[in-house]
């Protein structure tokens, strides 16, 4: 199988690429990064809160971690378009490290964050291991993204994958993290976004990918484990979804309920959403294991539209009511936070 292709092309025009990130100014920090940079030396350069780096058009093949205490700071691609600045690794959950252990799922990100206020916009964010290469991996959980930090924000950003792209976590287990998602492109096959976090994703673009398998289903878009006690875990609001399978091949949504947090009871809305062929209309939920059964998690829909919406079975299909759906908007997730669009 070939490896995607994830740089569309390279802008012209831009200044040459330097031995490493340089400040723009010193009252406000600004790093630029070109070809040749590692963005990662850029974070690590980062001295204090509200710090912006400026990643000029290509590819960067490198492991990104911004730590805890990077707060308030913005990562974003220099020409507006996210295909011209990808971020992009190969790492899978059974890959490998040199001491014989493995990296685990969250470990396989390309790009991971913990900070607060995090804002990252105008870029991609892939992880292009496949699993035809390596026939000999079992865990094949590839993430693109983990992101843990409250009050994270994403806009116009690319998630590029397979099997878990998006991993929206919490800093521990109380904690009742914020991330915003808007006019997001997020594509993958088995679970590719999931996690425990309050993650609102609004006006974004979800997108199953073919399988050479032959069972059904071949994946699913959402695989919320959001804590008991959150009201709110993945919203999706005037969203669509689209797929490059069959009709009928994926499923909207699975209940991941962890080994290490058995109490979850996982929570998705999807809202005023196109919903298109490739979701299977008749059973759009399916239980990860028997012992948790989608029905006894909080999974709701709402004026969703498109042939993969079409309600033909009502009780696969439960609706929020007008009184119950104003409780789930962007507004009512985010609580006091505002992102900036």
């Amino acid at each position: 199988m070939r490896r995607r292709t994830v740089l569309a092309g390279i802008t012209t025009g831009l200044a040459a690429a330097g031995t490493g990130p340089a400040f723009a100014s010193a009252r406000r920090p600004v790093l630029h990064v070109r070809p040749g940079d590692a963005v990662q030396a850029a974070v690590d350069a980062v001295d204090g809160p509200g710090a912006t780096i400026v990643v000029h058009p290509g590819t960067y093949r490198e492991i990104v971690n911004v730590p805890a205490d990077k707060g308030e700071l913005t990562i974003r691609g220099a020409t507006g378009d996210p295909r011209d600045t990808v971020i992009v690794f190969d790492h899978a959950n059974g890959t490998k490290k040199s001491d014989g252990t493995t990296y685990g799922t969250p470990g396989s990100a390309t790009f991971t964050s913990g900070a607060p206020g995090l804002t990252v916009r105008d870029l991609t964010l892939a992880n292009d291991w496949l699993r035809a290469d390596h026939p000999d991996i079992t865990g094949t959980q590839a993430v693109a993204a983990y992101v843990t930090g409250d009050r994270s924000s994403f806009e116009n950003v690319r998630f590029l994958a397979h099997q878990d792209t998006l991993f929206v976590d919490t800093t521990a287990l109380d904690a009742f993290d914020r991330q915003y998602f808007h006019r997001c492109y997020i594509e993958g096959d088995v679970d590719f976004v999931f996690g425990r976090a309050t993650a609102v994703f609004e006006e974004c673009h979800f997108h199953t990918l073919p399988r050479d398998v032959t069972f059904t289903p071949k994946g699913m878009v959402f695989a919320p484990s959001t804590a008991r006690a959150n009201p709110h875990g993945i919203l999706a609001v005037r969203s669509r979804i689209t797929s490059g399978a069959e009709d009928g091949a994926y499923k909207l949504a699975r209940p991941w309920v962890p080994s290490y947090e058995t109490t979850a009871r996982p929570s998705l809305v999807v809202r005023d959403t196109w919903i298109g062929p490739g979701i299977d209309p008749v059973t759009p939920y399916v239980n990860m294991r028997d012992a948790y059964p989608w029905q006894a998690m909080r999974f709701r829909e709402y004026r969703n539209t498109g042939p993969g919406a079409v309600v033909t079975v009502p009780e696969n299909r439960p609706q929020l009511t007008g009184e119950e759906a104003r409780l789930h908007t962007p507004e009512v997730y985010l609580g006091d936070w505002r992102p900036c669009a």
